[in-house]
């Protein structure tokens, strides 16, 4: 069966894998089949990396070390809101509220006995043999597993977590998992690790939209992202349990690697890209084994382009946008939008729209931004007749509705994340602009347009000459 089929046939089967959203590219004419042999090393990654902002890619010829590798690769799936949107069956301006919509209101899943995702089992598989695992970067230490959907749950206290991470394979079964010491995952780790314990996991790769946007919420320790995937879908999720762990995964995905994860096995990664397109060392982390590989015989496997490049970074922006605005809220109720975008790297810079701010509510806000998400450096607040995901109409704002003496807001030594690029002993200044209207600013804010009867004929006649 070639990927192209098998694509096409999946779609027809379960609108919940990642094959019915490639089908869905594929009808919009999105998806493109790369057909020339390539090479893991670099070369799929310099494709992504050459033609981030276009099409998602299709590797159907992937080169091994003893010719072409059977399992093909997709890679640039979700780069752009529109794609997300497609993704999650929605539009793009009202993406967030779908995205509140389903946090606020999970759906628990469906527990089914077989799935896709079993069809084969590989026991203590060698990674690098298994998979086509790809190099990214020159100055990283080895390939890595981008796109994989971490699911783990702690064994006493039950707080199941659904995350994503970076795996660097190191030989055989086992792997390097890059995890910030706060991220939950670490925590349920170190858990375990404290009862002599290992924590099971399960690694699920080639996803729909769904989960791996739910995957990158912030939520809280204990708050379980796979039943929001189902509310995602509109469905509750499909998932099977996992042949050697009580956890369950989604059933239609393409790979699922099982294992343990053990805080008590350090290893040092070395040089790692990062959203911010530089190098990090972070020194010593985690290390998984893995004792299977369950896959679909014909799988297909999914990467995300690390580093500065849009998919990275919208799939870390446009959920953290989705938590902001909850956390906003609660402070400030006018809140209507919220954005983290490509150009602040999906995490460090938010645009705030609010209806109507009462003075003092857009510093208000800002405040609220830092205090819920500590990789927030700068913050521009903007009134709701602006779109915060557009970053002309921001900077216009920002041109014509701020003067910086008065609206700048400088916050020095605030306590920064590890992958804040511009970190020092552990703190760095935060920013804030307030570029909504001042009433005392000017006598109107009118814009200067043609009369809204001009502009409906206008309107027709472009349309007539198929220009609109």
């Amino acid at each position: 069966m070639q990927a192209k089929d098998a694509i096409t046939r999946e779609a027809t089967d379960s609108r919940q894998s990642m094959r019915a959203y490639l089908a869905a590219l594929q009808d919009a004419g999105d998806l493109v089949t790369i057909s020339q042999p390539v090479s893991p090393d670099y070369e799929i990654a310099a494709c992504l990396a050459e033609a981030d902002s276009g099409p998602a890619l299709h590797f159907s010829q992937v080169k091994g070390a003893s010719g072409v590798r059977g399992m093909p690769v997709v890679g640039n799936l979700l780069n752009s809101l529109p794609r997300f949107a497609l993704g999650l069956s929605s539009a793009t301006n009202t993406l967030q509220a779908a995205l509140i919509a389903a946090i606020e209101q999970p759906l628990p899943h469906r527990l089914v006995s077989s799935a896709p995702c079993q069809q084969d089992i590989i026991a203590e598989p060698s990674l690098v043999d298994e998979l086509p695992i790809p190099r990214f970067f020159e100055k990283e230490a080895g390939p890595y597993i981008t796109a994989g959907a971490i699911i783990a749950k702690d064994r006493l206290g039950g707080h199941a977590n659904l995350s994503i991470a970076r795996l660097m394979p190191l030989g055989g079964n086992r792997a390097f998992v890059g995890i910030a010491p706060n991220h939950h995952l670490a925590m349920l780790a170190r858990a375990a690790h404290g009862r002599g314990e290992k924590l099971d996991i399960a690694v699920s790769i080639g996803n729909h939209p769904a989960v791996l946007v739910a995957a990158c919420l912030y939520l809280g320790l204990g708050d379980d992202e796979l039943p929001i995937a189902g509310s995602l879908l509109g469905e509750p999720l499909e998932v099977v349990r996992c042949i050697q762990s009580d956890l369950v995964v989604p059933a239609h995905c393409e790979c699922v690697l099982e294992g343990t994860l053990d805080a008590g096995e350090p290893f040092t990664e070395g040089p790692v890209s990062e959203f911010h397109g530089m190098y990090e060392d972070y020194g010593a982390g985690i290390v998984a084994s893995f004792s299977s590989l369950t896959r679909r015989r014909d799988a297909i496997f999914q990467v995300i382009l690390p580093g500065y490049h849009p998919e990275h970074c919208l799939l870390g922006g446009v959920a953290i946008a989705a938590g902001l605005h909850r956390a906003i809220r609660n402070a400030v109720q006018c809140v209507c939008a919220v954005a983290v975008g490509v150009g602040g790297a999906g995490r460090l810079h938010a645009v705030v729209a609010l209806r109507t701010p009462r003075a003092g509510e857009a510093r208000k806000a800002m405040f609220a931004v830092w205090a819920a998400v500590n990789l927030i450096k700068q913050v521009i607040v903007v009134d709701d007749d602006i779109d915060p995901w557009n970053t002309q109409q921001v900077e216009w704002a920002t041109a014509t509705r701020v003067k910086p003496d008065r609206d700048f807001v400088i916050i020095p030594a605030v306590r920064a994340d590890r992958s804040e690029p511009l970190e020092q002993a552990g703190t760095v200044t935060k920013f804030g602009i307030d570029a909504t209207r001042c009433p005392g600013d000017r006598p109107d804010w009118d814009l200067a347009r043609p009369p809204e009867a001009a502009l409906k004929r206008a309107r027709q006649i472009l349309c007539e000459n198929q220009l609109v």
